[in-house]
């Protein structure tokens, strides 16, 4: 059986991304590989094995084009308010909570934000298929 590991992005400053990363998600720098022409940096934190690697190529200055094919990473709160407040509270763009339903019964409650590249993260409430 197949287990997931990481998800991977490009990103364009390093120090800006592990920042974001960990003032947003408390992920931290769990390796880093310095190749030739890249590097490469799993972040994480003690909720869970799943990493976020972080690639960077060198020489890039160029912001990414996320194109129309990404969607985006989701993490899963306690308390989806007080976790908006806080990134509020640090400056980073959210979005409005939603609390959407299916067939008339609580679905979900969430918001995004999105990383210094543009990628977006779903920040969802923590219970129901939500783990």
């Amino acid at each position: 059986m197949a287990k997931l590991i990481h998800s991977m992005v490009r990103v364009l400053d390093e120090t800006r991304s592990v920042n974001f990363y960990k003032q947003a998600f408390n992920l931290d720098v769990a390796e880093r590989f310095e190749f030739e022409t890249f590097t490469l940096i799993y972040l994480s934190n003690s909720q869970g094995d799943f990493e976020l690697e972080l690639t960077v190529n060198k020489g890039r200055e160029v912001p990414y084009a996320l194109g129309d094919g990404y969607g985006h990473l989701a993490v899963s709160v306690e308390d989806v308010d007080a976790e908006h407040a806080r990134l509020s509270e640090l400056g980073l763009s959210v979005g409005k909570i939603i609390e959407a339903d299916y067939k008339g019964m609580p679905f979900a409650k969430y918001f995004f934000i999105c990383d210094p590249d543009g990628y977006k993260i779903e920040v969802l409430q923590r219970g129901n298929r939500f783990k």
